[in-house]
């Protein structure tokens, strides 16, 4: 089964990291980035942040090698690391994900 890891971060140098890091132990096929305005609150607190969102393209079985390298990696006290999975999608694309993560 594939699925779609999320994860955000505010310092590029900290993305850059996971990122490199995903893509070169082979635990992800494809990332995608995105500015967003993330609002939560924390510690009691309103917050509203600029963030950027990780979508992270890889193998259900890998979730929890990913999630600890983002632990290892990450700058926030909890980042958020969410799987969904990809219940569809073209078979040739599926099996591109199949053919770069490792087993």
């Amino acid at each position: 089964m594939y699925s779609v890891i999320m994860t955000t971060f505010k310092d590029r140098t900290v993305g850059d990291k996971i990122i490199n890091a995903l893509l070169e132990q082979n635990l992800a096929a494809c990332i995608q980035e995105s500015e967003i305005k993330s609002h939560y609150k924390w510690q009691g607190k309103i917050e509203h942040e600029n963030e950027t969102l990780l979508l992270i393209k890889t193998r259900a079985e890998l979730f929890d090698d990913i999630k600890n390298l983002i632990l290892e990696l990450h700058d926030y006290e909890t980042p958020e690391i969410i799987m969904m999975p990809i219940t569809k999608g073209s078979k040739t694309y599926l099996e591109w994900i199949e053919n770069i993560v490792r087993p």
